[in-house]
């Protein structure tokens, strides 16, 4: 059976991995040229999708740096921790560079009998029986999915990596809830760590003041290259046309302060896969059908977390405007609770199940 994707980005790659794993032909339509994949944005990888990620699609081992610990601070509360996550002997979640994901999963298809890239554009949607698109900018997503819930937060992501002294174990992640918006370290060697500082206003901030200004734990030895781009989320209201279903970006993105964009699309994959494999082994073939059922299995959940994402947002964007510790506070004292806090980090892990 032969899928057809649309799509060179790493959400592409990984959907196209995930398939020809399971001995499914896949005919790879890309439209943006030679790719160009930033070396200083990391991903959050949750426990349960690493372990789908190594079982399914490519054993990440070598790439990943383990958390085990979430630190979570606000400027009202100064020092004072918020929110603490963190399970004995067990990781949360690891980070792994864009890059070396990218780069090794490439490396990976470009050896696999089932991957074929094709040259040029898809000519017809009838060629095809399943397309899956995972580009927002194409002809396609320009004609069948441009309806969408779409939210600018007048906001940029400043993303880079530091150089600093030896931490050993440095396996804690650390966000901050500042004026400006979330700042996040997350630790990916005991010498490095990877920087997301989601600020409100022009993306010519002094961010490497700010960084260094909020920075309490680290003897930073350089701030490499920082890049930066605009924040804004988005719901596809319709997931499917015909037989073309849209997918990764195109159907849903976060803010980046739960670092959960990469997570839900793993979780989508699971979903297709999963349905799929029930085709398969009852001998039907993969057509539009496909497109129905993972609407129908998805499209709600992904609603009620990229909302979820949207709700925590704009909780701290209200308490940096009202300049109190009342919400800080309020959350501190909820996240003392045992049950709450695992249901928390339970729902981190493994997404909505409902």
């Amino acid at each position: 059976m032969n899928v057809c994707i649309v799509g060179g980005g790493l959400v592409s790659i990984t959907l196209a991995k995930a398939l020809v794993n399971k001995g499914i032909y896949v005919d790879f339509y890309s439209n943006q040229g030679k790719l160009k994949i930033n070396k200083s944005r990391t991903i959050g990888i949750s426990q349960a999708n690493i372990d789908f990620f190594n079982k399914n699609i490519l054993n990440l081992k070598k790439l990943l740096w383990n958390i085990n610990k979430i630190e979570i601070y606000s400027d009202n509360l100064k020092n004072e921790k918020i929110l603490n996550f963190e399970k004995k002997n067990e990781n949360l979640f690891s980070i792994v560079k864009n890059f070396d994901l990218y780069k090794s999963l490439k490396s990976s298809l470009e050896k696999d009998k089932f991957f074929y890239k094709k040259k040029g554009q898809l000519k017809s949607i009838n060629d095809y029986k399943l397309i899956i698109n995972c580009e927002r900018n194409n002809l396609l997503s320009k004609k069948y999915f441009y309806k969408r819930l779409e939210k600018k937060y007048s906001s940029y992501a400043h993303t880079a990596i530091i150089d600093h002294k030896k931490i050993s174990e440095n396996k804690t992640a650390v966000q901050i809830f500042t004026k400006k918006g979330p700042l996040a370290f997350l630790p990916i060697s005991d010498y490095k760590t990877s920087v997301v500082y989601s600020a409100r206003g022009t993306k010519d901030l002094e961010i490497k003041s700010l960084i260094k200004r909020y920075n309490k734990k680290y003897s930073i030895l350089k701030i490499n290259q920082i890049s930066n781009f605009e924040l804004n989320s988005l719901n596809l209201r319709n997931y499917h046309y015909k037989n073309i279903m849209a997918f990764g970006d195109l159907l849903h993105k976060l803010h980046p302060l739960a670092g959960q964009g990469f997570n839900m699309t793993i979780r989508d994959i699971k979903c297709l896969m999963d349905l799929i494999e029930f085709k398969l082994n009852h001998g039907l073939e993969l057509n539009s059908s496909i497109c129905e059922d993972f609407e129908r299995k998805t499209k709600h959940k992904n609603y009620l977390f990229s909302t979820g994402v949207d709700f925590v947002y704009e909780f701290f964007n209200l308490e940096s405007r009202m300049n109190n510790k009342i919400l800080s506070k309020s959350l501190q004292f909820f996240g003392k609770n045992k049950s709450a806090n695992n249901f928390f980090t339970k729902l981190a892990d493994s997404g909505i199940s409902i």
